[in-house]
This record gives C-alpha cells, sequence and structure tokens, in this order.
C-alpha cells in the first residue's frame, strides 16, 4: 500500500521525539563545569542558580551510603574530604585502563580495571564503592535536570547534549548511557564547536568561514565551519581528547609539588593529597588570568607549604599544551584547505581560553582579535538550546556536523580500509564490497574499527560481527556489501548483506569501554527505584506480563510434546508452575523473576527433548550427507 508524505513549511517541522512534554534542554556537560539552558518565550535562557551562577561544578561527592551531592558543595569537600570526591570524570568516559595510563599527570583519584565485565571500562574506587565514569556523568546529568526542572516547574526528560568534537565513538556512548541513567532522552549529541558556532550564527547574524576554539578543562577542539543563510557546514575538526585545563593545572602542581620536595622530602603524596595540590594550582591559574603574581598554600601529611608564582613562570609551564592545540589548529585548517586569511572570524568556547597566553597565541596565529561576546563558559549551552528548539519545535536552520575519525575494517594481513574517512557531513551511509578469500567459505568476519592509522593494532577496535550463510564458491566469486551508516550523534550501524543470497547481518556499534547491556540494565534499575512508586509498580507490571508468557509458553509445549515426560517430571515442571502463578499474586518482583528461572532451569531437558524430535523430523526422508556444507572460514575482510 503506497504510504503519503507529511510535509511541512520552512520552520513548521513537527518534534521528531514528539513526547507529552514539550519542552528540551540544552546542555553543556563539561569537565571542569557543566551548564543548562532552555528556550523560553523566544529567547534561550541559561539556567542559573539562586545566587545566578549558571556553572555546576562538574563534581561529585560520595556519602557513606553511596548518595551523591554534585556542584559547588562538593567541590568545597575536595579540600575536607578528597578521598569521597570525583572530579574532571569527562577525560574517562569511554576509557579503558590502557588509555588512562597514557594520560598525563596524575589523576585525583584512584582507578581500577572492571573485573566482572568484559567491557573494558575503568572504575573508579570513592567511598568505599567502585562506580564507572557514566554513573558518575549520571549524577551531574541528574543535578541539572534537577535544576531546570525546579525552574520550569515542570519535568524534563529530553536534551540535546554536547560533546567534544573528537570524542570517539566509545565515548559519545558512554555519554548518552549517562543520560540515559539519569532519565534524559538525547535527541542529538552535538559537537561543542558546532554548538558554540550556532549561537553566534544566530545571534550575530554571521556569514563566512569561521573558526571554533574551544579549550576546557579536559578537551580542546578546533572546528571550521562555513556558515550561510541558516546552514552551518562542519568544514573540519581536529582536536585532542586528553589535552585541556587539566593538564595546564597538572603542570602547576607539579611545580608545587617539586619546591615541597626539596622543602620538606615528600617523595609521595597519596591521590587525597594530590586533589589539594590540583585544588591550588588551579586557584593560581584563575587568579593568575587578573594579576601578575600571588602565594598560594599546600596542606598535607600535617604539613602547610606556601609557593610563590608568577604569570611568567606559569606562561612557561603551560607553553607546551598551549603549542599543542596551536598544532592542531594548523592541521584543520590543512585538512579544511583553508589559509588563515580564508577566516572570517575565531570563536573561543571554554573557561581555559581565558588564560591571557591562549588569548595571545589564538590572536597571533590567526591575526585578529577573537570573539568573545558570549560568555565562553555559556555558548556550548546556549548553542545545545537552540538546536533542542530546532528538533522540537522546528527551526530553518539546517546543520551539517562531520564525523571527527576515520570509520573502517581490517582487510586481509590486518590493514584497515577506511570507508567513512574523517570530516565526512553527517549523517552518512558508506558502502563498499568485498569478497572470499577461500574456496568454499561460507562466513566472513567482520572487524570494525575506527582511527587514523593503516594497521589494526593501531587504531580502536569497536565491534565484531559475523556473516554467516554465503554459498561455497571459488574464492573471489562471493559478493558481500558492508555498510557503514554514521547518524546526526556520530554513532555508527554496519551491516553486511551478501548478493546472491541476500543473507543479512548488521551491528549497533557498542563499543569496547562502553557499558555492557547486563551492566546498563543494572544500573536503569537502580536509578529507577528511586524514580518513586509509580515506577516500581511498573517494573512489577512487566515482570508479571513476561511470566505470564513464560507460563503460556510451557502449557503450550507440554500440550503438543507431554509424551516425552514421565510422571515425576510432569509434577515437578507442575510444581514449578505452581510458585511462578503464586508469586505473581504478591508484589516482590524479585521473587518472580527468581520462580521463572525455576521454572526454566525445570523445563531445561523437556526442551531438548522436543529440539531433538523436531530435528529427526526434518531429517525424516532424507540422507544427513545431503545437509553437509564445507566449513566456514574466516573471510577477507577479516582474515586471518
Amino acid at each position: 500500500m503506497a504510504q503519503l508524505l507529511q510535509i511541512h513549511e520552512p520552520g513548521q517541522t513537527p518534534a521528531p521525539h514528539e513526547t507529552d512534554s514539550p519542552v528540551a534542554v540544552g546542555i553543556d556537560l563539561g569537565t571542569t563545569n557543566s551548564v543548562v539552558a532552555v528556550a523560553e518565550d523566544g529567547a534561550i535562557n541559561v539556567v542559573r542558580d539562586e545566587n545566578d551562577k549558571a556553572l555546576v561544578p562538574s563534581v561529585v561527592a560520595y556519602a557513606a551510603d553511596g548518595s551523591a551531592i554534585v556542584g559547588e558543595l562538593a567541590r568545597r569537600l575536595l579540600l575536607d574530604r578528597p578521598e569521597m570526591v570525583v572530579s574532571s570524570i569527562k577525560r574517562l568516559m569511554g576509557r579503558g585502563l590502557e588509555d588512562v595510563k597514557s594520560l598525563a599527570g596524575t589523576l585525583p583519584y584512584d582507578v581500577e580495571p572492571a573485573s566482572d565485565s568484559g567491557s573494558g571500562m575503568v572504575r573508579l574506587a570513592v567511598a568505599g564503592y567502585t562506580r564507572t565514569p557514566v554513573e558518575v556523568s549520571a549524577e551531574i546529568l541528574k543535578a541539572l535536570k534537577e535544576r531546570v526542572e525546579d525552574h520550569l516547574g515542570s519535568s524534563v526528560d529530553r536534551a540535546v547534549v554536547t560533546v567534544p568534537a573528537y570524542f570517539d565513538d566509545a565515548a559519545r556512548s558512554a555519554t548518552k548511557d549517562a543520560a540515559r541513567l539519569a532519565g534524559l532522552e538525547v535527541l542529538r549529541l552535538v559537537n561543542e564547536p558546532t554548538a558554540a558556532a550556532l549561537a553566534y550564527g544566530l545571534d550575530e547574524g554571521a556569514e563566512g568561514i569561521y573558526a571554533v576554539y574551544d579549550l576546557g578543562g579536559g578537551t580542546f577542539d578546533i572546528s571550521l565551519l562555513r556558515m550561510e543563510k541558516g546552514v552551518f557546514q562542519v568544514l573540519a575538526t581536529g582536536g585532542d581528547a586528553a589535552l585541556g585545563g587539566d593538564d595546564f593545572d597538572n603542570a602547576i602542581a607539579e611545580f608545587f609539588l617539586a619546591d615541597r620536595r626539596a622543602r620538606f622530602g615528600d617523595e609521595h603524596l597519596n591521590s587525597s593529597d594530590a586533589k589539594v595540590a590540583l585544588m591550588s594550582a588551579r586557584l593560581a591559574k584563575e587568579c593568575l588570568t587578573k594579576q601578575k603574581t600571588g602565594e598560594w598554600s599546600i596542606e598535607a601529611n600535617d604539613k602547610t607549604s606556601l609557593h610563590v608564582l608568577n604569570r611568567t613562570r606559569l606562561e612557561k609551564l603551560i607553553a607546551p599544551y598551549v603549542d599543542r592545540t596551536i598544532k592542531l589548529c594548523r592541521d584543520a585548517l590543512a585538512d579544511a584547505g583553508v589559509t588563515t586569511e580564508d577566516i572570517n572570524g575565531v570563536v573561543l568556547v571554554g573557561g581555559s581560553t581565558r588564560v591571557p597566553l591562549v588569548r595571545r597565541r589564538v590572536s597571533e596565529l590567526f591575526g585578529r582579535e577573537p570573539l568573545a561576546d558570549i560568555n565562553p563558559d555559556e555558548v556550548v549551552a546556549v548553542g545545545a538550546a537552540l538546536q533542542a528548539k530546532a528538533l522540537t519545535v522546528g527551526s530553518d536552520m539546517l546543520l551539517l556536523d562531520v564525523t571527527p575519525l576515520s570509520l573502517g575494517l581490517e582487510t586481509m594481513g590486518g590493514i584497515v580500509d577506511k570507508i567513512v574517512p574523517r570530516n565526512t557531513p553527517i549523517p552518512v551511509a558508506r558502502a563498499q564490497e568485498f569478497t572470499t578469500y577461500h574456496d568454499g567459505q561460507t562466513a566472513i568476519s567482520i572487524h570494525v574499527l575506527q582511527g587514523e592509522r593503516e594497521m589494526v593494532d593501531q587504531c580502536r577496535s569497536l565491534a565484531h560481527f559475523e556473516l554467516h550463510g554465503i554459498p561455497p564458491m571459488v574464492a573471489g566469486a562471493a559478493r558481500i556489501r558492508v555498510t557503514f551508516a554514521v547518524d546526526a550523534d556520530g554513532l555508527l550501524t554496519v551491516s553486511a548483506r551478501e548478493h546472491s543470497t541476500g543473507k543479512e547481518q548488521h551491528v549497533e556499534v557498542k563499543p569496547s569501554y562502553g557499558l555492557s547491556e547486563d551492566e546498563m540494565a543494572r544500573m536503569l534499575y537502580d536509578s529507577m527505584q528511586h524514580a518513586g512508586d509509580d515506577m516500581t509498580r511498573r517494573l512489577l507490571a512487566e515482570t508479571r506480563v513476561e511470566a505470564k508468557r513464560v507460563i503460556n509458553a510451557v502449557e503450550a509445549a507440554m500440550a503438543a510434546d507431554g509424551d516425552l515426560l514421565d510422571d515425576q517430571e510432569r509434577a515437578a515442571i507442575g510444581k514449578a508452575v505452581g510458585i511462578v502463578e503464586s508469586t505473581i499474586a504478591g508484589n516482590d518482583r524479585g521473587a518472580v523473576s527468581a520462580a521463572v528461572e525455576g521454572l526454566e532451569h525445570a523445563t531445561k531437558e523437556f526442551a531438548e527433548r522436543r529440539m531433538d524430535r523436531g530435528i529427526r523430523r526434518a531429517l525424516r526422508g532424507h540422507d544427513v550427507r545431503e545437509f553437509d556444507e564445507p566449513t566456514a572460514t574466516t573471510g577477507e575482510a577479516g582474515g586471518e
């Protein structure tokens, strides 16, 4: 039956994620601070607290009972109870233990690998518990959600969340997982520089090519965008997901600690003392943005030391990191095929752009003073809120973002064949055909990778899956079409299809350092327990429905093949069914689930006998040799 297209006038596009709540917010989930903004009465408002502060420190303190405190109070606790506090968690989003080891500086918390999961995601040991970066980030998002709900007087469950342009697939997935735990549906993940450009482009009516220099607490991004008549096209993006103001803080802290060791001989400080040193270093950096010199103290091991630092010495300490950002800017210009003379303006984003050395170096590179009309701490959230408004209410604006890293797959010899090159506009779908390597090959292994290097061991592994059912042919005869589809959030789906049979397999890429589905289910259940009685009742109802479905399936199987059971086995299954039925009448969801597991265990052998009977029926009148086929081997697109 033919389907009709629903066509709307420009600016009147209906909400693609329509729910009962018409409000969607923009969230800048930052390394040091986070901000939330919302569209109200035709304007974008940054939501502030009772003290008129927009910034929510991205700091989480945990009490002994596991409850969390987020924001300014948590940041104050860094000095008094540093072992209970987590900061700069964004730097660990989507990272494994080996990635963390490569980060420069000392992390202000103890990190350990997962011991009970194959995800590879690191855990933080804090307040007697272990928590993932996703769980910590979810607490920050919950605090932002509560702030905007208090401001609006109504619930909010949808958001546009910004991420660094150079966040890879693992970090983007981790960010979406954190939002889910916080009770937020992510309408779109928008690159932070792009969000800043949206804010400037719509507020200032900008046209031409603009550079967005985004230096936050833990990440650096540079994006080049062409803005023309409401169309925002990202020409190139670059950066480093482990470069930012935290590195400035680490350099200053090391300077202070070297001075302290020279006087007191403190060779080793624990993670709590390191947090104290980092707090003093951050304060020194902020003060020296406005003043020439100062003195700061570090209290550790029952000793207090005073340390003098001036702006000249500070700039020498941080110069290597600023130089790295300038090199990345030059690389992005080369990728886009433009020069500094082609740039119409430079937008500064992120609190670290307040550092005088940063502003000087940016001005020298681009030959012009950067734009700073909008508060650099708030501009990203403003842009995110504009995008949220466009996705819910409608807009004449068109956003054309790009994928920051190349996506490809493994071919014979451990070589990476890039399917979607970096800086490709998204959303995008790209396909490429592959063939088999061995005669009679009936399966092919697909290994999905991300990165710019040429060999598999130099790139990040994202996923593995297999395509079976390829007709046995001579090597090179089969045609397997592999399609990479990247959505507007920069997240990837890969599919493989064999031409002659139509056999197809696909996978929504869940990166190695994302949470496993079991972990997500557990965390979601934990968060739902605190969402109120309504959610608890809903979960119980869903469990009862599933339990009844299992009972119906067992009864249908016994009616069809009950002769496979003896009286004792029939009685055991009947008893297990009775237990499930009795728990359904109660209010204990765990008891219902346990009873269902007991029923499944009681029927396991029965299910195996039914399968054997089914196979015998299928083979009746045939010779087993009719079903023989060559053994599946690994294909050229992922061979050994």
